[in-house]
């Protein structure tokens, strides 16, 4: 029973699929590489052999002020395991970072009771009681 286990285990990792260990990509190199880098802005762009790009651009809003602040925008895609390219824009401000990309999760819609039940509360608030202590 014990050689039977030990063969089936050898047999398991013979088997195994270990693409994602052994990789082409890492000697990937990098084909086009440019940088621009200023005081108040900067942008750079970069690919690799293996279909890696990846851009960047950034810019200082209302430099010297209480309220400046860093923009940037980009964009960078690769090629999965899968073969499908995944690619990602975004900004970062602000506001934060909001990335998109078709294979990123989106918010559930929220169902058009709540919407309602929503509307209803902001429509009517709740009375306020005073108290006599």
């Amino acid at each position: 029973m014990k050689s039977f286990v030990a063969i089936l285990a050898f047999v398991a990792l013979a088997a195994a699929d270990v693409s994602h260990i052994i990789h082409p990509d890492v000697d990937a190199q990098i084909v086009r590489h440019d940088a621009d880098v200023f005081p108040d802005q900067f942008q750079y762009a970069y690919e690799t052999s293996n279909g890696i790009k990846g851009q960047e651009s950034g810019v200082l809003k209302n430099a010297g002020r209480e309220e400046q602040a860093l923009e940037v925008q980009g964009s960078s895609s690769y090629t999965g395991p899968d073969g499908q390219v995944y690619s990602v824009q975004y900004i970062a401000n602000e506001n934060g970072y909001q990335p998109q990309g078709a294979h990123l999760p989106t918010p559930v819609p929220v169902p058009e009771y709540i919407v309602k039940a929503l509307a209803y509360i902001a429509a009517h608030p709740p009375r306020v009681v005073e108290s006599r202590a």
